[in-house]
């Protein structure tokens, strides 16, 4: 009896290492796969951030874009209002070029491709010219 009993003591020793084996091999398994989780989740979320970055930026383009569409329509229609004046009789030739000039630099500044900083600038500085009736000339241009 009592070598039955250290017998099935022993068998039990053995369950219990086998499980323990078992047990740590399963936990080991569980931190690898949360640890791979982990990194996938990691790069989703920088990628849904870039998209969010790259949403932004293409609705302040298009903000861009459609600011320097509509300041060309007015650039042209103020263009075609001067020369009807003109071809009435009145001398308005500076006006036109002037206005001409405007259209144009809105013109390229509505279709322009690059987001650089040359052309944000000149559009600010262009912005100023083009709000008032008649712009004034700035100190590089002639009057």
């Amino acid at each position: 009896m009592r070598e039955k009993s250290s017998d099935q003591a022993r068998k039990i020793e053995e369950l219990e290492a086998r499980l323990a084996s078992k047990l740590a091999k399963a936990k080991s398994e569980a931190e690898k796969a949360k640890a791979k989780a982990d990194v996938i989740v990691a790069i989703y979320r920088a990628d849904a951030e870039a998209a969010q970055v790259q949403a932004r930026e293409a609705v302040e383009t298009a903000q861009t874009r459609a600011y320097w569409i509509t300041k060309l329509a007015q650039c042209q229609y103020r263009r075609e209002t001067l020369e009807e004046i003109h071809t009435r009789g009145f001398d308005l030739i500076n006006e036109i070029l002037k206005a001409r000039e405007h259209e144009a630099e809105a013109g390229a500044l509505a279709t322009s491709d690059d987001d650089d900083d040359d052309g944000s600038k000149s559009g600010s500085e262009n912005r100023e010219d083009l709000d008032g009736e008649e712009a004034a000339p700035r100190e590089d241009q002639e009057p």
